[in-house]
């Protein structure tokens, strides 16, 4: 998403719009999967098949827009739904509607632990919501030894009111996740991991208004800006994360002798 590689920008109008049309459009998209109102698309580079861009599609019946939007901002209900994920926490405040954030999540054994560090922007339109987000460099966030650090080119949710109380989710990602990895991984995040999340968010959904009531009601700072108590970062102090100046291992032998291990334990 970054602007010529090289210099950190906070998304605009035209980059929100942009990413619209990529999650509505159809065009130069595959089907990977069509099952139980969850669709699932790819967009890839047979040359470099582990950076694919995914997008997938959930239709949520009972859960408003603004609702999900909510869940998806809402870091300490992330904790109760999203058993993937270690950690994540906001590190400061950019703007108004953009932030800078932390976020680890396990991978299948026996590949590394993921992390990420993501300016993040968000933009509420009428009755659709965006949220965006793209990998940064923060001077007090670099790589950690226990984790592989991957890099989001571009990665949101796209929320649209569908009727009275509903609403459609898009998530599209474009991800480098670093490392040699098969090509059947790749293929098993479009047919498996991308539904199952999505219809983790949509019980999420479901399930939010009545955990909010409980815990802390009225504070949303994705809402209301004034509640933010987050520190300032200034643009200055980032840089866009590149993929190619991270490191890169090779995971395949590490697969390969774990399939290996489950075929004699089977």
């Amino acid at each position: 998403m970054s602007r010529g590689g090289e210099m950190v920008y906070i998304p605009d109008d035209s980059d929100f719009s942009s990413f619209r049309d990529q999650c509505e459009s159809l065009e130069g998209w595959h089907c990977r999967y069509n099952k139980a109102g969850v669709t699932v698309w790819s967009q890839g580079q047979e040359e470099s098949c582990t950076v694919q861009k995914i997008k997938t599609r959930i239709s949520c019946k009972d859960v408003p827009a603004e609702t999900l939007y909510d869940v998806l901002h809402d870091t300490s209900y992330r904790k109760k739904w999203d058993s993937n994920m270690i950690e994540t926490y906001d590190i400061g405040r950019l703007t108004v509607n953009a932030d800078v954030g932390y976020y680890s999540w396990k991978c299948p054994s026996p590949l590394k632990n993921r992390d990420f560090v993501t300016l993040r922007s968000w933009l509420p339109l009428g009755n659709d919501y965006m949220i965006i987000n793209y990998s940064v460099k923060h001077p007090k966030y670099p790589p950690r030894k226990d984790f592989v650090r991957a890099v989001s080119l571009q990665t949101g949710y796209l929320i649209k009111a569908n009727g009275d109380g509903a609403c459609i989710l898009y998530y599209l990602t474009q991800v480098d996740p670093r490392g040699s990895l098969p090509k059947w991984v790749v293929n098993r995040v479009s047919q498996f991991v991308a539904p199952k999340a999505m219809k983790k968010i949509y019980k999420a959904g479901l399930k939010y208004p009545e955990w909010k009531r409980r815990h802390d009601p009225g504070y949303k700072p994705w809402v209301y800006p004034e509640q933010n108590t987050l520190p300032s970062v200034s643009l200055a102090e980032l840089s866009v994360q590149h993929a190619d100046s991270l490191e890169n291992i090779d995971e395949t032998g590490l697969l390969e002798d774990h399939l290996s291990a489950s075929d004699h334990e089977a």
